[in-house]
């Protein structure tokens, strides 16, 4: 699996104002732009390639978030880095349009493709899109019931503070449920998935989004991403309780669940 130059150095953290955008440091700033350029560029392409890298399974892998998530009528749900809003929509589905989805990513431009997809499946009503930094949430405390991030969490400039905002919004009762890419636990398909994602995304990336660095990114964030017990942690200091996770396709992501109590 490629590594940075100076692994050791990049896996530090401190009051540096720095963090990684793969397996470069940069300032937060730079990162926070970063994220938004690579979001931004893929936005026409973002469900198409989601697919294609996945062979689907990303679908499986939502629709089991939801299932974890189990929404009721009447809940008032904060997607966060909802790209294209396919798991508010799902929200919306399984409780037959009686909730609210916020729909909020960083990227304007992918709330747009959003909208636009929310249009052509026929949803007027119930999703509300903003475009935030999850580390500085514009909502009162309490304001939410749940609160979902699907592929996103890998992506949040301070990810300490993001948690600790999600807590403040969520009501008490309220959930946090997670689907991140993770730590695979089966050795023989940790070799294959390492070359399917430095060998083949990229090259997805160029032909079908006319973007190849921001798949390398993709690969890159994903091999400096918390492992399951280290994510798992990082919701508890930031004060969520019964913290779990629970492994899809050998570990390739997992769903983390937390609750403010």
């Amino acid at each position: 699996m490629p590594e940075p130059p100076d692994a050791a150095k990049a896996s530090e953290t401190g009051e540096t104002g720095e963090t990684e955008f793969g397996f470069r440091r940069v300032s937060r700033d730079a990162h926070r732009a970063g994220v938004r350029a690579v979001f931004d560029s893929v936005a026409p392409r973002y469900d198409l390639m989601n697919d294609l890298m996945s062979g689907g399974l990303h679908r499986l892998w939502k629709a089991a978030l939801l299932d974890r998530l189990a929404p009721r009528p009447g809940d008032r749900l904060l997607d966060l880095a909802a790209g294209t809003g396919d798991v508010a929509r799902g929200f919306l589905a399984r409780v037959a349009g009686a909730g609210v989805a916020v729909v909020a990513d960083l990227s304007e431009t992918m709330l747009r493709a959003g909208r636009d997809r929310a249009i052509d499946d026929g949803i007027l009503e119930g999703l509300v899109p903003v475009a935030v930094d999850a580390a500085r949430l514009p909502f009162p405390a309490r304001s939410f019931d749940a609160c979902t991030i699907a592929f996103g969490l890998r992506n949040v400039t301070e990810r300490d503070a993001a948690l600790a905002e999600i807590r403040r919004v969520l009501r008490p009762g309220g959930r946090l449920v997670c689907l991140e890419f993770s730590r695979v636990v089966l050795p023989m398909l940790g070799a294959l998935y390492d070359a399917y994602s430095f060998r083949v995304l990229p090259v997805l990336g160029r032909v079908v989004a006319g973007d190849a660095e921001s798949y390398r990114y993709l690969a890159e964030s994903i091999r400096r991403f918390p492992d399951q017990a280290v994510l798992a942690a990082a919701f508890e200091a930031a004060g969520f309780e019964r913290v779990g996770w629970r492994n899809l396709s050998g570990g390739i992501v997992a769903i983390h669940t937390g609750w403010r109590l």
